[in-house]
């Protein structure tokens, strides 16, 4: 199975992740192998792959939650498992918008969590004033601020994924990971949600990476998508990349199945006839 490659689209933004010659392993298995990727300032990349390609798995060796087997992961230069990242990069989580219902929160208090830190807890922080505005910037990126005091479980899925992206956004990130941010969200918030993780690119310079198995979506929103999936090697199968390009150019379904080694079982199956060495009678193999 052979790669598709592209190139990524470049720009000349700084380089604010850099993976080389990464392998990841969980337990005793290889999940990542040979992985190299550079993303810039204000790109948006889509990270699409069907289950058990090392999606997940790569998220966190970019978080510095998962040790290297080798290579390494650099964000802004130093390495991520040594870096502090001072806010500097937030993850949003699948179930991060699914508090437990029995905690009665606020679209404003909820945003807040994200300058929550021992030392604004202090009361004598003098910096409350900054942290409110910041609240209020926040609120007004995400379109809440006219449901700033309504209770969490009152939205919608789309308008609480928005919530905890706000929360993401106080604290002044300027890389934003998400992991499935659509589930649970409806068309129509789906692609409001879509267009402003676009915008912030945009108009905030913000790095997005996002992993989806919503292809679509992907395809119509991200800048550049990374596809993952197992590569054969030897006689075991590693996560690698198998395309980086722009969506355009984004393999069709049916190059996607080409690529996955996937047969359409409505064709009949190929025959080879032929004649093992000292056999007389042909044998018949299905390819």
């Amino acid at each position: 199975m052979g790669y598709l490659m592209k190139g990524h689209l470049s720009h000349d933004g700084e380089i604010v992740i850099k993976a080389s010659d990464l392998s990841v392993s969980r337990g005793s298995t290889i999940v990542l192998d040979d992985i190299n990727l550079t993303i810039r300032q204000g790109d948006f990349v889509g990270l699409v792959g069907p289950n058990g390609s090392g999606k997940t798995t790569l998220l966190m060796a970019i978080l510095g939650l998962l040790n290297p087997t080798s290579g390494n992961v650099e964000i802004f230069g130093q390495d991520s498992k040594r870096m502090k990242h001072n806010g500097r990069v937030a993850w949003v989580s699948q179930a991060a918008s699914n508090l437990p219902k029995n905690i009665r929160i606020t679209v404003r208090e909820l945003i807040s969590l994200g300058v929550l830190t021992s030392k604004t807890m202090l009361p004598f922080f003098k910096n409350k004033k900054n942290i409110r505005e910041q609240v209020e910037n926040a609120l007004e990126l995400v379109g809440l601020k006219d449901v700033a005091d309504v209770d969490i479980y009152s939205l919608s899925g789309g308008q609480r994924q928005r919530a905890v992206i706000g929360r993401a956004l106080v604290s002044n990130a300027e890389i934003l990971v998400f992991d499935e941010p659509l589930v649970g969200v409806d068309r129509d918030s789906r692609n409001s949600l879509l267009k402003l993780l676009d915008d912030l690119c945009h108009t905030q310079n913000k790095t997005l990476l996002m992993v989806s198995h919503d292809l679509a979506a992907i395809r119509q929103s991200a800048h550049r998508v990374i596809y993952l999936d197992l590569i054969q090697l030897n006689d075991c199968c590693r996560g690698g990349i198998q395309y980086d390009g722009p969506p355009s150019e984004f393999p069709d379904l049916l190059s996607l199945a080409t690529l996955r080694g996937i047969r359409n079982v409505h064709e009949p199956e190929h025959i080879i006839i032929s004649l093992k060495e000292g056999n007389s009678e042909p044998k018949v193999e299905e390819e």
